[in-house]
């Protein structure tokens, strides 16, 4: 366990990344959504409708990291990029800081991880007013996000499963796994995590849905010192359990050089996809060069050679009729199929970032911090897990 020194100073490290993002933006890009609802959640809105959208045009809602903004994500991730190209309209929930002091969507707060209240109710309130004043395909619409973001999308996913045709989670945490400031440090430590049907039944139990479930891409750097990738073995477990499908993935094979695996269902439809970016620290990962780069490196947004925002339109069906190369539709069987694919070497990361720390004990409510524990608990808010 790192002494107090090492903890404090890595806190602050992330305070300092806060302010290096926010001069990481474009303003111009992305406009503001006004008068979505009660936005009992506080948050802002910001959206892109390109000049010449597809009819009935698909929406992606995507929700940036801590640190971050959703311009300085847009930027990072090359979001309204490939929405200009395909005419999908994008929706950027914005975290302010008097809800979050570094920008982090509450995603481990009761009062925002639940189904019609808080920042959940204020995001699907949003997603109704661009259906209604844009015309959106209301069975086509999407949300990602990265770390903080990622948790979020799949706090989305499980409260409002009836609204996505699929989901997808960057560095993110399964949902239900945590609803206090301790609790979220143990699952991003990979500590104290639901197994089996109980992660399933953590979603089941968010909604009263009885329908389909979202198709749900996963993503996670191998070398993730601030969200243990075993998140992402749970939310893999999580989302293929709810979908019946089985423990063995019905294709694995490399993508662009990184291991990818896939369950489909009994339809051979692909419904939970997993990619592990091999020795990649805390970060979304992106393919900024060539005819087919989009995006922009920066913190927290990691140039690995692969677009996870090309591969995430793909697998939502919004590159139309793009398959990976040498899988023929009729291969998406239950039973396994290597994808045919050359084998690259992947490259080799060092995570760089700054990392979350393990957690000291905080101040109980009521309890008056001082001296040492206060400055804790000041780092604690600075980083975004304390209120």
């Amino acid at each position: 366990m790192p002494g107090l020194a090492e903890t404090v100073a890595r806190l602050n490290k992330l305070r300092t990344m806060s302010v290096r993002e926010s001069a990481y933006t474009d303003p111009g890009s992305l406009t503001e959504l006004d008068e979505f609802g009660s936005n009992p959640g506080a948050l802002r809105a910001k959206i892109r409708v390109p000049e010449h959208p597809g009819e009935r045009p698909a929406l992606v809602v995507v929700l940036h990291g801590c640190t971050q903004t959703a311009v300085g994500y847009d930027i990072g991730a090359g979001w309204s990029q490939l929405a200009d190209q395909l005419g999908f309209a994008l929706l950027f929930p914005e975290q302010q800081r008097q809800n979050n002091p570094n920008l982090c969507f509450n995603w481990f707060s009761p009062e925002d991880n639940r189904r019609d209240r808080g920042e959940a109710l204020s995001i699907r309130q949003m997603i109704a007013a661009m259906i209604d004043r844009h015309g959106i395909d209301p069975a086509r619409v999407f949300v990602t996000g990265l770390s903080a973001g990622g948790a979020m999308a799949g706090v989305m996913l499980a409260t409002y499963p009836e609204i996505f045709a699929g989901g997808a989670i960057i560095a993110g945490l399964p949902y239900g796994c945590a609803n206090t400031t301790p609790q979220a440090f143990d699952a991003m430590r990979g500590h104290g995590m639901p197994k089996g049907p109980a992660l399933a039944g953590l979603v089941r139990n968010a909604s009263k849905h009885e329908g389909d479930w979202p198709r749900v891409s996963i993503w996670h750097g191998s070398g993730d010192a601030t969200v243990n990738p075993v998140n992402a073995d749970a939310l893999v477990e999580q989302w293929r359990t709810l979908h019946s499908v089985g423990p063995e993935p019905s294709r694995v094979g490399p993508v662009d050089g990184y291991p990818r695996r896939v369950w489909c269902d009994a339809e051979g439809r692909e419904v939970v996809e997993e990619f592990s970016i091999t020795g990649m620290g805390h970060g979304t990962p992106l393919a900024t060069s060539g005819a087919d780069g989009v995006g922009k490196s920066g913190a927290f947004m990691i140039e690995a050679s692969i677009s996870s925002t090309r591969h995430i339109c793909r697998f939502w069906g919004l590159l139309e009729g793009a398959t990976y190369a040498g899988v023929e539709p009729s291969a998406v069987s239950g039973s396994s199929v290597q994808e045919r694919l050359p084998v690259v070497e992947p490259v080799r990361f060092q995570p760089s970032h700054a990392t979350h720390p393990e957690v000291l004990r905080p101040v109980e409510k009521g309890e008056r911090a001082s001296g040492i524990q206060k400055v804790i608990e000041d780092a604690l808010r600075a980083a975004g897990l304390m209120r």
